[in-house]
């Protein structure tokens, strides 16, 4: 009776085990394949809106006055939805010119300067310019196409490891799953483009989530009716990565600036300043480009060295 039971027990618990691991591996996928998230985010299918102009509302709010580019079809849509809400577009003969001009912006503005140019050679050719943003730390978001996410690594048209070629250059980079995430990722890269030692960051938009729901559907290559059993799993494959692409596409969000972390000196380290400048007998200050950067004015800069009589 006692083997009897001991054996009933362990069948329990074995049991148990695998109805566990089993109900935690299919969380896991459901939440993998993003069904989940689609419960609780709606899938506007008779929408005619685009990512593109997210793209463009997010740089409205933070003020941004001109996007520099060189067209290409990745990227249309934001270019298109900025010249509708009034932000110029200018069109260069060379993406290395729009992050160059962009710098420019960053420097001579104050704000966050803006360069969009198409995916693969368009944006390995902004590499100079991107390096030579990190190096004068001037703030500046590059945003580049890339292929469908569905089709990354399937050899799509100028698909390359774009993420691992900017890492390296720039503060903060990320690449948009969902339509939903444009808007708190442009937040999030343009805080950290101007916190702390400004610099470059970099935003991939794969193609599905810049242009409407019904043209993504129609380019995925979904067929109407299944023709049997594989084609019914492909289907449901495909409008369910689609889905998750545009779930909550639409819901409001707030758009406005993230509150910039900009690091001062202490009251000491002014003061050991102001003393070190005082007892020098023919004190001079280098002053580097980066203190022009906001939030203090160059003509405070310059007013205070005039006052204290020091060569620069």
């Amino acid at each position: 009776m006692a083997v009897t039971s001991a054996v009933g027990l362990d069948c329990c618990n074995l049991t148990l085990i695998l109805g566990t691991v089993t109900l935690c591996f299919l969380t896991f996928m459901l939440q993998k394949l993003g069904v989940i998230f689609q419960i609780f985010h709606k899938v506007e299918s008779d929408s005619t809106r685009h990512g593109g102009e997210l793209v463009a509302e997010v740089l409205k709010e933070h003020g941004v006055k001109f996007v520099f580019t060189l067209v290409g079809g990745h990227i249309s849509p934001i270019l298109v939805a900025s010249e509708k809400i009034g932000i110029r577009v200018v069109d260069t003969r060379h993406e290395v010119t729009t992050v160059f001009a962009a710098d420019a912006v960053a420097r001579l503005s104050g704000t966050v300067g803006v360069a969009a140019v198409t995916a693969g050679p368009g944006l390995t050719n902004t590499v100079t310019a991107v390096k030579n943003a990190q190096m004068a730390e001037s703030p500046v978001l590059l945003m580049g196409g890339a292929a469908a996410g569905l089709l990354k690594g399937r050899g799509a048209l100028q698909d390359i490891d774009q993420m691992s070629l900017f890492k390296p250059l720039c503060k903060f980079t990320a690449t948009i799953k969902r339509v939903c995430d444009i808007v708190p990722v442009l937040r999030k890269a343009i805080q950290v483009a101007q916190s702390g030692t400004p610099g470059p960051v970099f935003v991939e938009f794969p193609i599905d989530t810049l242009y409407p729901y019904s043209l993504v559907r129609r380019e995925v290559g979904m067929k109407d009716s299944a023709s049997g059993f594989g084609q019914a799993i492909v289907n449901w494959y495909l409008n369910n990565y689609l889905n998750n692409v545009f779930a909550g596409a639409w819901e409001k969000q707030d758009m406005s600036p993230l509150p910039v972390n900009r690091p001062f000196a202490s009251l000491s380290q002014v003061q050991n300043a102001a003393e070190i400048v005082s007892r020098a007998k023919k004190p001079v200050v280098i002053v580097g480009s980066q203190a022009t950067l906001p939030p203090t004015p160059v003509e405070n800069i310059r007013a205070v060295l005039e006052e204290a009589a020091v060569g620069s």
